[in-house]
């Protein structure tokens, strides 16, 4: 038999047989400590997505800097996040890097996309090049577009493109994460209270559970942002943790294996 998928979603075939019920493989619960309560997930279906830890945001040199923007205090959740994720990893979650990467056309981009880093029409918007060093700003295969330099990437990891704040719209996200048969997403990055947030909320719209990791995410937004973030998360959208407790909770981890 011949195996067709991704390791997770997978049919077993040859020439007179198509097996369609596809293999179960072992699960990991663990319990967390978590804002509004304590939850319970299956590790093998659950992914991460981090969200635009990439140079136009997070470093010296980038849009967010060349606007006057704290870049530093987003890209200093490097650290936090290598650590978080190389725990997941090895218990076989997901990685999902979610950047803007914009067409060099623009053409999946409306005006009211396009106001919103370029009001007056005036400035260096989405796709025009930064004066110092000639990067296409959020454009797929600028230096911009790229993750930085000290956050550790693996060959495993999956990347997607996004053109908006919510990673769901026009982007091959939600099909992903449904041949990858993913319930639970915990989130990491920046905006938190812009493409981090409106990226949970499309999951959440999309029927999948959403569980922001705090410590591993920042904005360069006034505080009462984040606040107003957190009380929508919990009161609206899904729970709040942080790597602390997933380290904890991972710790005393339940393996299942399933025939």
């Amino acid at each position: 038999m011949h195996r067709l998928g991704n390791g997770r979603n997978d049919w077993f075939v040859n020439g007179v047989e198509a097996n369609l019920t596809r293999k179960h493989h072992q699960s990991i619960f663990i319990t967390l400590q978590a804002e509004p309560q304590r939850i319970a997930i299956n590790l093998h279906r659950t992914a991460v997505i981090v969200v635009d830890m990439q140079n136009d945001f997070c470093s010296a040199g980038g849009w967010v800097d060349y606007i006057g923007g704290d870049y530093a205090t987003l890209g200093a959740l490097a650290d936090t996040q290598n650590a978080a994720l190389e725990v997941l990893r090895s218990e076989g979650v997901a990685v999902i890097w979610l950047n803007w990467g914009n067409r060099e056309d623009r053409l999946n981009l409306s005006p009211s996309i396009l106001h919103v880093y370029n009001g007056a029409g005036t400035g260096t918007g989405i796709g025009e090049p930064l004066p110092e060093n000639g990067s296409k700003v959020l454009e797929k295969g600028s230096w911009g577009a790229a993750i930085i330099d000290n956050l550790k990437v693996e060959p495993s990891d999956i990347h997607v493109d996004k053109y908006r704040m919510s990673g769901f719209w026009d982007t091959p996200l939600d099909s992903i994460l449904r041949n990858l048969r993913v319930d639970t997403l915990l989130f990491m990055g920046v905006n938190l209270d812009q493409c981090v947030m409106s990226t949970l909320e499309d999951a959440v719209h999309a029927g999948y559970d959403a569980v922001l990791v705090k410590d591993c995410c920042a904005t360069n937004s006034p505080p009462y942002c984040i606040d107003a973030t957190y009380y929508n998360i919990k009161q609206c959208y899904g729970f709040i943790t942080d790597s602390g407790a997933l380290y904890e909770a991972i710790q005393s981890k339940e393996i299942i294996s399933s025939n």
